[in-house]
Formats: structure tokens, C-alpha cells, sequence
């Protein structure tokens, strides 16, 4: 379980955070963790994990996106290099189409079985607490996202936290002036 633990940092250490909060790997960056040497093999697995994808009826393109950087090679010039954008399911596709023999795919399997086992005891606790519980629940996350929200806003260099927060829920509910009156409509989920 030690290596578990040990594969999960790496994997989690090279997660990246987008503007919208959504969580990704590069393909790149998994590819060591994965004991990939070679991107052309590593490539055909993350084709094959496309396949399961599609063949599963979910869009590849909301968990494999293309993406190409401009990486320096030797003699100091640019050259263009394909990596993908990847989300934490396409990370699991890749994870049970890899190699069984490596060690660290069968203990990247292994975590995802976890990890999907965890979430799922998560979801039956919660619906099995009261509304009042739930409600608590749902505070606490709030509570959660406001505190992680204002760290980053403070860590980007917001200085006016009341203006920043008034826009934010502006944005949130669409708020519309007219003729004096406030009309706030629900977002569009």
C-alpha cells in the first residue's frame, strides 16, 4: 500500500489546475510516472484509451484534448511538440490500457479501483444523511471553496476582496438593471 500511496503523489503532484478549477495532467508529464520512456509507445496507449472511450459512448475530446507547445531543442531553436490535456478519467483509461507488466501500472490501476470505491462510499453516506445534515454538508463545502477561492484570489494579487466577491456574483446570477429594479436570474447550468 506504501507504493500506492507513492504512485498517488506522483500522479497528484503533477496534476494542473485551470482558470475554471477543473483538474488535468499532461500527457507529457504522466508519461515518466507511467515508466514510459518513449513517447511513440506511449502515444499508442493513450490511442487505445481513446478507443475505450469511445467505445464507452463519452466524448474523447472532453478528456483527451490536443494540445501542441513550442519546446527549445539543442540548438536553441523552437519546435512544435504534441501533448494532450488529460482529465482524471482519461488518466484511468490510459492507466488500464498500459502495460500490465510494469509494476507501477498495475499500482496506477489499483489506485483508480480505490479512489472510485471511495467515491462511491461518499455518495452513499451522503444520501443517506438527513436534510439538515445535507445542508451542513453543503455549507462546509462552501465555507471550503470561499477560503480556497480567497487564497488564490490573495496569492494573484487581489487587493479589494468586497468588489472582487460582488463581481463574481454578478457574473454568477446574471444580474440585470432595469429601470430601477434588480432582476437576478439563475444561472445556466
Amino acid at each position: 500500500m506504501k507504493e500506492i500511496n507513492k504512485n498517488n503523489k506522483s500522479f497528484e503532484n503533477i496534476k494542473h489546475i485551470d482558470e475554471n478549477g477543473v483538474e488535468f495532467w499532461y500527457a507529457r508529464e504522466l508519461m515518466p510516472v507511467l515508466q514510459y520512456s518513449n513517447w511513440q509507445n506511449f502515444e499508442k496507449i493513450i490511442h487505445k484509451a481513446m478507443v475505450s472511450c469511445e467505445n464507452s459512448n463519452i466524448n474523447v475530446i472532453d478528456h483527451f484534448t490536443d494540445i501542441n507547445k513550442m519546446v527549445q531543442i539543442g540548438s536553441g531553436a523552437y519546435r512544435e511538440q504534441i501533448d494532450y490535456e488529460l482529465t482524471r478519467y482519461a488518466c484511468y483509461l490510459i492507466a488500464q490500457n498500459g502495460d500490465t507488466r510494469k509494476k507501477v501500472i498495475a499500482l496506477a490501476q489499483t489506485y483508480f479501483a480505490v479512489q472510485t470505491r471511495k467515491q462511491e462510499i461518499r455518495e452513499k453516506e451522503y444520501t443517506s444523511l438527513t436534510e439538515d445534515e445535507k445542508r451542513f454538508y453543503q455549507r462546509n463545502l462552501t465555507k471550503k471553496g470561499n477560503y480556497s477561492l480567497n487564497q488564490t484570489a490573495r496569492n494573484a494579487g487581489v487587493k479589494n476582496f468586497d468588489k472582487f466577491h460582488n463581481y463574481g456574483y454578478k457574473g454568477l446570477y446574471k444580474e440585470h438593471y432595469q429601470q430601477g429594479q434588480l432582476l437576478v436570474y439563475a444561472p445556466l447550468l
